[in-house]
């Protein structure tokens, strides 16, 4: 099983510089994608920002959410969030040296508890972390 996170995501539904490579590998995947539900809350507000900063008008971003829901509902199993899962991710955080974000931190948390065998990610950052948690980068 592969973690998916939102980065990967919002490049598949929305035109970014990583678009055609991200459906490029979405469309070879065979491998079963979790993500945590926490990916939804996180893809809506990437959804505002882009609508804030110019980057999608309002149908743009309903067209995006669209898919995302179609690819939620068919390929991508989401994860439950649990109180110790947060906790890890808080853990996490609170080292300085990993340079985590709270919401990194918590998809690597759950990839972390869902023994997934792959990080998809385009965070650089979460890459690296994931790989200091034996979690290999796939690359895109």
């Amino acid at each position: 099983m592969l973690y998916i996170d939102t980065s990967v995501l919002v490049a598949l539904c929305t035109n970014e510089a990583k678009t055609i490579d991200a459906v490029r590998w979405y469309q070879n995947c065979t491998e079963e994608l979790v993500s945590a539900a926490w990916c939804v809350t996180e893809f809506a507000s990437a959804m505002g920002l882009k609508q804030r900063t110019g980057q999608l008008n309002e149908e743009q971003a309903q067209a995006a959410w669209t898919l995302f829901e179609r690819i939620c509902a068919n390929d991508l199993l989401l994860l439950p969030v649990e109180i110790k899962t947060f906790h890890k991710a808080a853990v996490l955080t609170m080292k300085s040296t990993t340079g985590l974000r709270a919401g990194d931190a918590l998809h690597l948390a759950c990839a972390i508890e869902a023994k997934a065998k792959g990080m998809v990610t385009l965070d650089l950052v979460l890459t690296k972390n994931a790989q200091l948690h034996k979690i290999p980068s796939v690359t895109i």
